[in-house]
């Protein structure tokens, strides 16, 4: 990146900014390290932090790249000075550094994790010896200074320190044992051994698609095809081709049988794919070539030394290729051909015994100058697997023999210059020099060079290469797998224990960096090659395939494992849930909570999945995360307590969980007995210097947890009920509840009653029911609160104004006054779309409150001067609105000091937004943001599926009522046509059957159709969130634009024609002239 470009003077925010010219208060720049102060206009000393060049070459040294914003924001404020002398009210250091070090937030590491185990020893021996001197535990100060003494971490600051001392003194009692932050470290490097596992999980899913087939020979070798149809070869010569649906395409059988012959039988195959050809091994020791489109016999040799087991093909170059085939006796023998189109034209030629198919012999056809023949004694015993990888040049080949198991070794050998040399001057001095008979000699040895040797115990049986990790796996009769790095044969790098049967197939997959392995008993397992560790393990009755294996293999086009025994089975994997690379999630499942933590700068998310996540606030970095809370049931409610350090969690089995979020360790279970109704809300209150935790939910209790450092109990129950909750409580489901200190409480139940208590006394404090508008009628409305608020700077003073904020029925929002037993001062409805209110918030200081509805969209209205004293029959004043989820809204926070608001939906995401709606970017994308930054920002784009959501359209008059394109686009158009059609209405008469329709009518409607086709899609759109159909991108036709009426059923005389007439002109007869009537 380039820093040395020129930037042209601009301000920004109230702070001038110059290049290279001194202030008027002298220069700020930061020397040795060393921050230097300046005095400002106000007389107030600051301190600035100049942006770190090192941050740069560090990431360039650590091969990271560095975010867009970033690059841009470095470029800009390369070689400038901020001038704090016109800076007003400039208050706080570390928003100046913030802004300042726009990549500060982005450094941020958990320093535990730096920690090493050396400086580990030396933590103990601290923290014995200050024990042994009488501090059992540790103050922050204290630890402050051990940390700093014995670790010595490099860029570690008091505010690091203090936080991580937070994150172990969850319980806020100010000190910390050695065995305390043993369990924190335990804890936090199991959830990262964890999340590395929870991304490397694969499974297949089962059952397996079986498709049975008619008894036969054992299937030899499934070879998938590049448009992914699978040939399968039985051992009597009967072929297959299969969909990767396994729906049979065609199938033929290749020999024909013959009473006088004895039957051939087929040892393997392989595919020449840029010749079309298809070639089989033989127990004949011949090789047959056959046209791949309609399996006739192209040609075949004879005469092989040996029996071809296993073959192979690969072209090398454009018309060269090599034949492969491995042998009874151990050999490797290689077919090198060039000019491969016009040898096998010459093959084609040849002469046809018995006039079956052209047939040459072995020693004939390398008489040819295009084909070279060599053959290499590899192994001692017959050859289980082979295969040549274009990638490294060489084959590798396994036997059974322990010495030479595996092979990895080139195709035709070491050059000997001497020896080439010789031959060329040989050439030269023969004029008449010609190339003699060639014969096949005996197998030749490779030299030492030329080959690498694994021995492995009991040989290998099946191998499998992967050129990304320069890994070779080997299983075999001992049913270990083994793992070796191709260029270190005498050392094994991985064994992997797990099968109890011999090793049938293996197969890897470089993208999933997974090891796939069959044994002889059906058992399918997959390995992680990084861990190396068993990741999945299926066995034949879970998977469905039984009967002896046959052949088995990875495709990875459809990322499936095929297996053949009397059957062919597809095992296909387990895909994740894959989003679009335009779309950003914080979970897969739906939000239901979420909340901002002040104390540690997070944010923790809960989700219908009982999954809890932690995020860093200042970022959107995802901290921390554990699964299964609440087991399966879904996360409804979420608090901290009073020091920020513990999660209070409810969720739908109906307890109440109490974590330590920054490990996810559980510290107590709260439950009302054996009753597991749903948890809908809680809080986390103070009563007489007493602190409980209060739930409500389904079983229309609210219920009071005290909460106890002392207490040492996992399970607690909750205290006795209030009397009045009892007698006189909810007669239906509590759906939220809210606290104003000291000592009012409000819940709201589903039926719209909303009960204010006093938490001191435990009565109730007045009731309130939402009302039921009149244009609801009898149809049924549903009438819950399921959030409420209060506005805490208005409890204060004892006026008359709203001091309670609630949604309502139909939409609506309701403002409350609690003196004089309640009444509601204010009501209107906010949403666009007319849908119920879902979530609600307020600042600070309640000048401004947040609505979200179900359609996802936000509304800000100053309700400063808002329902103060007398009713108010208008709305509050809309300051803004915008869609920040394409589904409901389930909470919104506002987080005062940074002017940032919290919202989360059910589509899953959880985002940040300024306060006039500026997208700030969604928990859990790619690109990490900084807060203080505002040029790392989303904004000015929005979400996107928000964007191509039809509902994010706006509104316009045009579109009050449906009307019809044409009517919208030209109104002029529609009352001419409503014109005639009264004149025609006027001057109709049923007595008439000509036809009216003419040539200028049938121009005018071809007109509209192109028209109507020609319309934007914006409009149509448009049109679609009013009419709710699905859209039509071709626009209303003429059909669709019919009108229909009532029939009137009026009889009318009609005078007999004339029949006389009919001869003359029996047309004539049927029409009526106006004179007639």
């Amino acid at each position: 990146m380039y820093l040395k470009k020129k930037v042209r003077h601009s301000s920004a925010l109230g702070k001038l900014e110059t290049s290279n010219v001194p202030s008027l208060f002298g220069e700020i720049r930061q020397i040795n390290g060393v921050q230097q102060r300046a005095k400002t206009a106000l007389g107030a000393s600051i301190t600035h932090t100049a942006p770190p060049n090192g941050f740069i070459e560090e990431c360039s040294n650590l091969h990271l790249d560095l975010p867009d914003w970033l690059e841009k924001e470095l470029i800009r404020r390369k070689q400038r000075r901020h001038s704090l002398g016109l800076v007003e009210n400039v208050t706080e250091k570390e928003s100046l550094q913030n802004q300042s070090d726009p990549a500060r937030n982005l450094r941020k590491e958990k320093m535990e994790r730096q920690v090493t185990l050396e400086q580990l020893k030396k933590l103990k021996d601290a923290f014995k010896e200050l024990e042994n001197n009488g501090h059992k535990s540790l103050d922050v100060e204290k630890f402050k200074w051990v940390l700093k003494k014995c670790t010595g971490l490099q860029g570690a600051n008091d505010e690091q320190i203090e936080k991580l001392f937070m994150k172990i003194d969850f319980t806020a009692s100010g000190k910390i044992r050695w065995d305390e932050f043993c369990t924190y470290m335990q804890l936090d490097y199991s959830e990262l051994e964890e999340s590395n596992s929870r991304s490397r999980r694969i499974s297949f899913i089962l059952p397996a698609t079986v498709h049975e087939m008619i008894h036969g020979d054992p299937i030899l070798r499934v070879f998938p095809m590049p448009d992914n149809t699978l040939i399968m070869l039985r051992e009597d010569g009967h072929i297959y081709f299969w969909s990767a649906q396994l729906k049979l395409k065609r199938d033929k059988a290749i020999f024909e049988k013959s009473v006088k012959k004895m039957p051939k039988w087929v040892t393997d195959f392989t595919i020449m794919l840029q010749y079309n050809k298809l070639i089989l091994g033989t127990g004949d020791r011949e090789l047959q070539f056959y046209e791949l489109s309609n399996l006739e016999p192209y040609c075949q040799i004879t005469g092989l030394e040996t029996m071809p087991l296993k073959l192979d093909y690969c072209a090398t170059d454009t018309d060269e290729c090599l034949i492969l085939y491995g042998d009874d006796q151990g050999c490797v023998n290689i077919l090198l051909l060039s000019s491969v189109g016009q040898t096998l034209r010459m093959w084609k030629k040849m002469p046809r015994p018995d006039n079956i198919v052209p047939t040459i012999g072995i020693d004939n056809a390398i008489l040819s100058p295009h084909v070279s023949f060599i053959s290499w004694k590899v192994h001692g015993d017959w050859v289980t697997q082979m295969k040549y990888y274009d990638s490294i040049k060489a084959i590798i080949s396994a036997s059974n023999d322990e010495a030479t198991a595996l092979v990895i070794g080139c195709t035709t050998g070491t050059t000997n210059v001497e020896q080439q040399m010789k031959d060329i001057k040989d050439h030269m001095k023969d004029t008449k020099w010609k190339k003699g008979p060639a014969t096949i000699g005996p197998p030749q040895k490779r030299a030492a060079g030329d080959q690498t040797a694994f021995h492995v115990y009991k040989g290998v049986k099946t191998f499998a290469f992967c050129k990304k990790n320069s890994l070779v796996v080997t299983g075999g009769m001992d049913r270990i797998i083994r793992m070796w790095n191709v260029y270190v044969p005498a050392r094994v790098t991985g064994m992997l224990r797990g099968h109890t049967a011999p090793i049938f197939s293996l197969d890897i997959s470089s993208e999933e960096n997974k090891i796939f392995s069959i044994a002889t008993d059906n058992t399918i397992k997959i390995w992680d090659i990084q861990s190396q560790t068993c990741m999945f393990s299926t066995c034949s009755k879970s998977s469905g395939i039984r009967g002896e294996l046959s052949a088995c293999v990875y495709i990875p086009s459809i990322k499936a494992l095929c297996v053949t025994t009397d059957d062919i089975a597809l095992l296909q994997i387990k895909l994740k849930s894959v989003i679009p690379p335009h779309l950003d999630v914080s979970h897969k499942e739906s939000v239901l909570c979420c909340k901002y933590n002040k104390t540690f700068r997070q944010v923790v998310t809960c989700s219908e999945g009982s999954v809890v996540k932690v995020w860093d606030f200042e970022t959107g970095k995802q901290l921390f995360e554990f699964n299964g809370a609440h087991g399966d049931a879904g996360i409804t409610c979420s608090t901290f307590d009073h020091s920020g350090r513990r999660l209070i969690t409810g969720g739908r089995d109906g307890r109440l969980k109490i974590w330590n979020h920054n490990t996810g360790q559980c510290l107590h279970t709260l439950k009302r007995g054996a009753k597991s109704d749903e948890v809908c809300d809680c809080t986390y209150a103070e009563i007489n210097k007493n602190r409980y935790i209060m739930a409500v939910g389904w079983d229309r209790r609210i219920n009071m947890y005290y909460d106890s450092e002392n207490d040492l109990h996992h399970f607690q129950e909750p205290q006795p009920c209030w009397q009045d909750d009892l007698i006189r409580g909810h007669r239906e489901d509590i759906l939220c509840i809210a606290q104003n200190p000291p000592n009012l409480l409000a819940s709201s139940s589903y039926d719209g009653e909303i009960i204010v208590w006093n938490m001191i006394s435990g009565h109730i404090h007045c009731r309130l029911n939402s009302p039921i508008h009149a244009d609801a009628g009898k149809q049924f409305t549903d009438r819950s609160v399921s959030k409420i608020l209060f506005l805490r700077t208005r409890t204060k003073n004892q006026r008359p104004t709203a001091s309670l904020l609630s949604n309502g029925p139909q939409g609506s929002v309701n403002f409350w006054s609690l003196l004089q037993g309640g009444k509601m001062i204010a009501s209107f409805k906010p949403s666009r779309m007319g849908s119920q209110v879902s979530s609600l918030a307020v600042n600070e200081d309640d000048t401004l409150m947040f609505a979200a509805d179900h359609t996802g969209y936000i509304y800000v209205y100053d309700i400063t001067e808002y329902a103060m004293q007398e009713t108010e029959k208008e709305p509050a004043k809309l300051v803004t609105l915008w869609r920040a989820h394409v589904d409901t809204i389930t909470h919104l926070e506002v987080v005062d000091e940074d002017k940032v608001i919290l919202s989360s939906s059910m589509d899953g995401a959880v985002r940040l937004w300024g306060l006039s709606g500026e997208f700030i970017g969604t928990f859990g994308q790619m690109d990490l943001w900084e807060i203080f930054t505002p040029a790392s920002w989303k904004h000015p784009m929005v979400p996107f599926e928000i964007l191509i959501d039809p509902e994010s359209m706006p509104t316009h008059p045009v579109l009050g009522e449906p009307a019809d394109i044409s009517e919208i686009i030209s109104p002029e158009k529609k009352e001419a046509q409503e014109a005639s059609h009264v004149q025609k209405e006027i001057s109709y008469n049923p007595k008439l059957s000509v036809p009216a329709i003419t040539e200028e009518d049938i121009n005018e409607e071809i007109k509209n159709q192109h028209l109507l086709q020609c319309q934007g899609k914006r409009l149509r759109q448009e049109r679609h969130v009013i009419t709710h159909k699905p859209l039509d991108h071709g626009g209303p036709n003429t059909f669709h634009t019919l009108r229909y009426f009532d029939l009137a059923n009026n009889p009318v005389t009609i005078a007999k024609p004339d029949v006389s007439a009919a001869a003359n002109d029996p047309f004539q007869s049927y029409i009526i002239s106006d004179a007639d009537t």
